[in-house]
């Protein structure tokens, strides 16, 4: 866990100059899906006095300098721990590996993980976890960090495209829960 932060906390400094936050309703087809997602009932985070008003997502402008290709150190050995979350839930999860990436010059690295259950799950069984947190949490973003969600590559490199990197359900509902 402690590595998390630290890790966490390297990627703050990385992430310094934060973009400009606007609202654009989906310039991109991850914004879009995200937007049609969340305005759907079935599937929407959102509680039903929310959905009621909401119009889309603010989303960052895109910036093509916030897609970096990082190299996996992969850690086969790391060890299943016991992940808190926002509610009473805890998930068993490892450290799959360290992501090494340059971000504006500065060089980067990032624990990524894997759940223990969730890769039994049938669509997620090579499922990787990358939290982060940076200079817009809690201000423009959920203080707890932002996630991306990523697959285990076939080789030792990764495109990681912070573009996409979004607000836990928690960030929208506390009935659900984040690590």
């Amino acid at each position: 866990m402690k590595q998390f932060f630290v890790a966490c906390f390297c990627l703050m400094i990385c992430v310094s100059c934060s973009q400009d936050k606007q609202p654009i309703k989906g310039e991109t087809a991850y914004q879009k899906e995200q937007n049609a997602m969340f305005k759907d009932v079935t599937k929407s985070p959102l509680k039903e006095k929310d959905l009621k008003h909401f119009t889309g997502l603010d989303f960052f402008k895109v910036d093509s300098s916030y897609i970096v290709t990082a190299t996996l150190q992969r850690t086969p050995n790391s060890k299943w721990f016991t992940m808190k979350t926002t509610t009473e839930r805890v998930t068993k999860e490892r450290i799959y590996g360290v992501l090494h990436f340059e971000l504006k010059g500065v060089k980067c690295k990032l624990n990524i993980y894997q759940g223990k259950d969730l890769m039994k799950s049938e669509g997620y069984e090579d499922y990787l976890f990358l939290p982060f947190l940076d200079e817009t949490n809690g201000i423009e973003t959920y203080g707890g960090g932002r996630y991306i969600d990523t697959r285990i590559p076939e080789g030792n490199t990764m495109v990681i495209n912070f573009n996409e990197a979004y607000n836990p359900y928690c960030a929208y509902n506390e009935k659900y829960s984040c690590p």
